[in-house]
């Protein structure tokens, strides 16, 4: 196995600054939406029903926090790019997702058209225990909608190894989940979720599941109501399998083999197929658009530590970190792991809500 880039560091490097239009014409649609919540097991009604959105205050209904992913389908990908916009020689099999991030201006909902323009930012090589050289390329994308206003802001850490790794590499920087890949999942009720259970069949999987009712006493608004060490509404997710992984495949447009093809999988070195690392970012976000409300979130990000094979569990949380009463501002730590304690993601989370005084 060759454990060195197959592009030369020096002309990655010449790279760097280097910014191109890789989204285009990206139109948030009302079915596009309330197919790529589900596949991140998420029901709320407030994307999924317009009446619900409005009772939530929304003029549209609002798109999952980490709903650009659809972006990278080909027919939003100008004619001259290719992958991750830039050619850097990263081979599918051995690319990881190392962190993710989101800055919002404002929700994206539907009828935006958005136009996305990516910026190399960095580009750099650690060596891991387990991986052997990887190259590290840092993605900054800036989503414009059809009134050329900023609607986010998107920052992507992708890493190529030298080989498989089961787990996060020994290096500065934590590593795991490939970046291609897709996954679909359901969602339960109120609180604390259970989808399915382990037992579950592939064919009862695949039926739709009714729509949680919209909870405003779950919801948060003002800081007041929250305290330093306070956890949120948990997400637990039962029975993860194959299935999901092709769910989230189809509603994201990311189909990395690996994820689902399990010859594929095994021919690069893994012991089988994985969840790629946004699916289990939008199980996470989950936690704080329920706790919180999408419009309200200023920003979003995760650092993938573990990889998520099927027959697991998935539990994810989070718990009120910083509290700035005056700004109304409060940040978050998330977790998600399975139910063997194996943490598959950390992250944080800011929102601003409303003030009672």
């Amino acid at each position: 196995m060759d454990d060195v880039p197959t592009k030369p560091l020096s002309d990655l490097e010449a790279l760097v600054g280097d910014s191109r239009k890789t989204v285009e014409g990206f139109q948030i649609e009302a079915g596009k939406v309330a197919e790529f919540a589900r596949a991140i097991t998420n029901l709320n009604p407030v994307f999924h029903s317009s009446t619900a959105a409005t009772v939530l205050g929304y003029r549209e209904i609002p798109a999952p926090l980490t709903y650009t992913r659809v972006g990278t389908f080909p027919r939003y990908t100008p004619a001259d790019v290719d992958g991750l916009g830039f050619d850097l020689g990263f081979r599918d099999e051995y690319i990881l997702h190392g962190e993710h991030a989101y800055e919002y201006d404002r929700p994206a909902v539907v009828g935006d058209i958005l136009t996305g323009t990516t910026t190399l930012t960095d580009l750099y090589e650690r060596d891991g225990d387990q991986a052997g050289t990887m190259t590290f390329a840092v993605l900054e994308t800036e989503y414009r909608d059809q009134h050329d206003e900023r609607v986010l802001t998107e920052r992507a850490t992708v890493i190529e190894t030298g080989g498989a790794v089961d787990s996060e590499p020994t290096t500065d920087e934590p590593v795991d989940s490939p970046t291609d890949s897709r996954d679909y999942g359901d969602d339960g009720d109120d609180g604390e979720t259970a989808v399915s259970n382990g037992n579950t069949t592939d064919h009862q999987r695949t039926r739709p599941k009714p729509l949680r009712p919209v909870n405003q006493a779950q919801r948060v608004e003002s800081i007041d109501e929250l305290e330093i060490n306070e956890t949120g509404p948990s997400v637990v997710v039962e029975g993860i399998n194959r299935q999901d992984f092709v769910r989230y495949a189809g509603a994201s447009g990311d189909f990395n083999p690996i994820h689902f093809d399990e010859p594929y999988a095994r021919a690069a070195g893994n012991e089988t197929v994985f969840g790629q690392g946004m699916f289990t970012a939008g199980i996470a976000s989950r936690v704080v658009t329920d706790w919180f409300g999408v419009d309200t979130l200023e920003s979003f990000g995760v650092r993938f530590q573990s990889q998520l094979r099927p027959g697991r569990t998935v539990r994810a949380t989070g718990t009120v970190t910083e509290i700035d009463r005056a700004d109304g501002r409060v940040d978050v730590a998330l977790e998600a792991a399975t139910h063997h304690e194996e943490t598959l993601l950390t992250g944080t989370a800011t929102a601003t809500l409303s003030t009672d005084n």
